[in-house]
């Protein structure tokens, strides 16, 4: 993953990214729903496609709203599809649906999004893949991992000489030494 922070350092376009969000830790819940939804459309795509229909996304999925996606019915579906400026895949666009329901009943059996990434970590890449597969739709490992990685619950997103590295490690992520300790697996 290092080859990133050579490759977005001064990017107009990843840049901004790669210095205040990526690898950041997240506790949000439409910002964590946001960032899996990203990542699930980024699939086979370049990310900085992502980053270019990120505005799009926003609108399109009325700002990552956990309860509204839940309740999309066909229309909204026909709607998604028919809008060019998102990614018009339907398996991406379901999967986007189904997951926003799964996450809205993580409130009640966990407390929320951040709660259950919490009550599972610490994990290893392949038991979060195992979890993410179990749990959500269209999230295989290259996804998962990523999605974990950009929100601090991996490490990998920085090498340690890039300057974010340093920020994101004072902030104890919980991929972070320091941090493991007060998440169990319980």
């Amino acid at each position: 993953m290092s080859w990133y922070c050579d490759y977005a350092i001064g990017d107009p376009l990843h840049g901004s990214y790669h210095d205040t969000e990526y690898g950041f830790e997240i506790t949000d819940e439409s910002m964590l729903f946001e960032r899996l939804v990203l990542e699930i459309n980024q699939a086979g795509l370049n990310w900085g496609l992502i980053l270019k229909k990120r505005p799009a996304f926003v609108s399109a999925f009325e700002g990552f709203d956990v309860s509204r996606i839940a309740r999309y019915d066909d229309n909204d579906r026909k709607r998604l599809l028919n809008d060019a400026a998102i990614i018009r895949n339907r398996l991406k666009i379901d999967a986007v649906i189904h997951n926003a329901g799964v996450v809205e009943s993580m409130r009640d059996s966990h407390g929320g999004f951040d709660s259950w990434l919490r009550q599972h970590h610490p994990m290893i890449k392949p038991d979060w893949v195992k979890l993410f597969k179990k749990t959500f739709k269209f999230t295989g490992g290259e996804i998962t991992g990523e999605f974990l990685m950009s929100t601090g619950f991996l490490p990998g997103t920085h090498r340690p000489d890039c300057p974010v590295y340093k920020i994101i490690e004072r902030t104890c992520p919980p991929w972070s030494e320091a941090s493991v300790g007060f998440y169990t697996t319980d």
